[in-house]
């Protein structure tokens, strides 16, 4: 019994590393384990969405408890015990004007932050990049179409959890580090702090192209082709999801986006134009190394505080 105890702990324990694990590779993308609300920002169009969100939720809650209060008032106040004779008033210009007024006004306070959002998102500023991304049924394929990179161009797909497995001892990490039903074999690699138009378009049917946390969804149509533009603040992966239904595989397209230092782009961008797998591989390797880099100097200035 007490083996039997043991070894439940031990898989309880190991299943708790395992979510903490994942729940913080996550995290830096702006995801988190039952996560109520919008993913973390990462983008200015994404920040404007985010103080949208606040003022139309502040406005619906005060609109929503009035509401419960006259509601409240009408059925304490005016019920057959406390009212057996009702008002036969027919109409009372005051109120009339006043529920026609505040609703227009209520409506300009939130027509104007609206449309100054969707300007922000639809008008594309001078940007850096251009790389072309195509819906098919059931992946995304990226081409990076400005001059002298023609030949960099790729599918991305899902990566099941055998090839969860594969990849993460091929790249040397944790399976956790490739959040599953997101991770994907190809990331759209885009450098930080550089403004990226997206060119969207698909291939067979309906799709839709969503990053939460650059505040992007833009529909992908057969023959049409859409824009859309962000500019990440911080390095990391962030992952979206195919939007618009799509088959049956819709579920099993997601996106990733891997946002890079300036260098670690360029030498990306050099190497895949031959082999895109070798870009990679040494796009992680170098990735790898800075973070371990990055730990051991976190590791020896605990060291030092503590020596103190």
């Amino acid at each position: 019994m007490k083996a039997i105890l043991k070894r439940l702990m031990k898989l309880t324990g190991g299943a708790a590393a395992l979510a903490a694990s994942t729940g913080a590779v996550l995290a830096e993308s702006g995801i988190k384990p039952w996560q109520l609300g919008l993913q973390a920002s990462d983008t200015e169009v994404m920040d404007s969405i985010h103080a949208f969100n606040n003022l139309t939720l502040v406005i619906v809650t005060v609109i929503t408890l009035f509401v419960l209060a006259l509601l409240v008032i009408v059925m304490v106040r005016f019920n057959s015990k406390a009212n057996p004779v009702p008002s036969r008033t027919s109409h009372n210009t005051t109120i009339e004007v006043i529920w026609t007024v505040v609703p227009i006004l209520i409506l300009v306070v939130i027509a104007i932050p609206s449309f100054r959002l969707l300007f922000k998102q639809l008008d594309i500023p001078a940007y850096d990049m251009t790389v072309k991304v195509t819906g098919y049924q059931w992946y995304w394929g990226y081409e990076y179409t400005d001059e002298g990179m023609e030949d960099v161009s790729f599918d991305s797909l899902l990566l099941d959890d055998d090839e969860r497995q594969e990849v993460a001892e091929a790249r040397g990490v944790d399976i956790s580090q490739l959040p599953r039903l997101l991770a994907v074999d190809y990331d759209m690699v885009v450098p930080v702090d550089k403004t990226v138009r997206v060119q969207v378009t698909a291939a067979d049917v309906l799709h839709s192209f969503a990053m939460p946390a650059f505040g992007v969804k833009v529909d992908a149509v057969p023959g049409r082709l859409n824009e859309t533009w962000f500019r990440a603040r911080t390095t990391g992966v962030y992952y979206g999801q195919c939007s618009e239904l799509c088959g049956k595989d819709h579920a099993y397209m997601p996106i990733a986006v891997r946002v890079v230092t300036q260098e670690q782009y360029d030498a990306w961008v050099e190497a895949a134009k031959d082999d895109i797998d070798e870009a990679n591989e040494q796009l992680m390797a170098e990735i790898d190394a800075e973070r371990k880099s990055a730990s051991a100097d976190a590791g020896t200035a605990d060291m030092t505080v503590a020596a103190r």
